[in-house]
């Protein structure tokens, strides 16, 4: 990505008191002096920062402003470890609140819409940042959280939800449980905007024709504001980034080599205007690539492909490095077989076994024929022999945050 005359501006201005703002920095840049970067090649040279150094400043060491100017508190979702904090400022949720309200507005969502809103809140940024930019933009919320999905689906009837907030796992839960009960002809719902994990072509097709919605992906994650950093248009599938609040690069997560428009690497992004935690080329592990060329929509924010996976998420299994993405193309390309699947990698016998359980409303011989061939295109892609074992719908479990699908036993 190009970085402007506006955004080395803004880059410049960022870097000239990072220093003295914060401890975090202070220390990592303790060797040079990080107000001398002049110009696009300088800021590349800069050292990239990662959640293992935001863990290492807990609880408030990344902090920039003093503590009687933060206004509020977020943590990631992670559950191991010691946890990331991030601190925000009014401006910050201020800022935060017109990017979802932009991501609303993007895809086609109005002020009067009523957005049914099920992550989670509290530490977590996903409930709560799909309330901000519901209410920045006007629109009746309807902040339901997480689970209870017959409360879900009995306030989705009376108040007439149009827009609906969740995971990929729990929309999929909703999808299946409305078309169990038979009440599609009641639920009034249009839209849904769906964050937080990849999910394949085949899940989106199912969520979109079981719930009769338009999908829209949001981006984001708690260190760099929460969701809301980025949505696909109704133009297009790629998701436009906010340009005038983050600076976006594309590396070669083995390197760290700055990789030309187009190609696929990890992201990383720098806030331009963070007041809390401001964030200097952090490694998100998130896996895409620049989307070049104009949008048919007509809008200048640039765009990343939808998510290919995680760096973190890749497991290899007899030297193949295997994504989600890959179970997912798979499973699109075999007959009978549904969105829903989970791998299994164990050692037995001194040999890596890899087992892709998937869902699928097949019985006898075509549920054989479906296990035959997942086995098939799995070994054609990946050259990698797995056990491909059939399941019933409903059979793998749904989550109402992130549903983990790649279990590595071997360790």
């Amino acid at each position: 990505m190009h970085m402007n005359d506006e955004t080395l501006a803004l880059v410049r201005t960022l870097l000239s008191s990072i220093k003295e703002k914060s401890p975090f920095y202070a220390a990592k840049y303790a060797d040079f002096d990080p107000a001398e970067v002049a110009s696009q090649a300088d800021f590349e040279r800069l050292p990239f920062t990662t959640k293992e150094d935001l863990r290492a400043a807990y609880p408030l060491g990344l902090a920039a402003v003093p503590a009687s100017e933060i206004v509020r508190i977020h943590s990631s979702s992670g559950t191991t470890g010691v946890p990331v904090i991030i601190p925000y400022t009014a401006k910050d949720v201020d800022d935060w609140s017109l990017m979802f309200a932009r991501c609303y507005e993007m895809s086609g969502i109005t002020r009067d819409d009523r957005i049914h809103i099920t992550p989670g809140y509290g530490l977590w940024t996903a409930g709560i940042g799909f309330q901000l930019g519901a209410e920045r933009m006007g629109a009746m919320t309807i902040p339901m959280g997480p689970g209870n999905t017959d409360k879900q689906l009995q306030m989705m009837m009376d108040l007439g939800s149009t827009v609906l907030g969740a995971t990929s796992s729990y929309a999929l839960l909703l999808a299946e449980t409305i078309a169990e009960r038979g009440i599609r002809d009641k639920i009034k719902l249009r839209k849904g905007v769906i964050g937080s994990e990849r999910w394949g072509e085949k899940m989106r097709r199912r969520i979109a024709s079981e719930l009769g919605v338009d999908l829209h992906d949001i981006y984001g994650l708690t260190e760099i504001y929460g969701p809301g950093i980025g949505i696909n248009c109704e133009a297009s599938e790629a998701m436009h980034i906010w340009d005038d609040f983050l600076y976006c690069e594309i590396i070669n997560p083995e390197t760290g080599e700055v990789l030309p428009n187009g190609e696929s690497g990890e992201l990383v992004i720098t806030t331009l205007v963070k007041e809390g935690a401001p964030l200097v080329r952090y490694r998100t592990h998130d896996l895409t690539r620049f989307v070049v060329g104009a949008c048919p929509c007509g809008a200048s924010y640039p765009r990343i492909e939808r998510l290919i996976g995680r760096s973190d998420d890749m497991v290899k299994v007899k030297g193949v490095n295997i994504f989600p993405a890959h179970i997912e193309e798979a499973l699109a390309a075999t007959t009978h077989a549904s969105s829903e699947y989970q791998v299994m990698i164990d050692h037995l016998n001194g040999k890596d076994i890899l087992t892709v359980f998937f869902e699928t409303a097949a019985v006898g011989d075509e549920r054989l024929r479906a296990e035959k061939e997942l086995h098939g295109i799995v070994r054609a892609k990946l050259s990698l022999s797995v056990v491909a074992k059939a399941v019933d719908l409903g059979d793998l479990p749904r989550s109402e945050k992130k549903t983990k699908r790649i279990f590595d036993n071997r360790y």
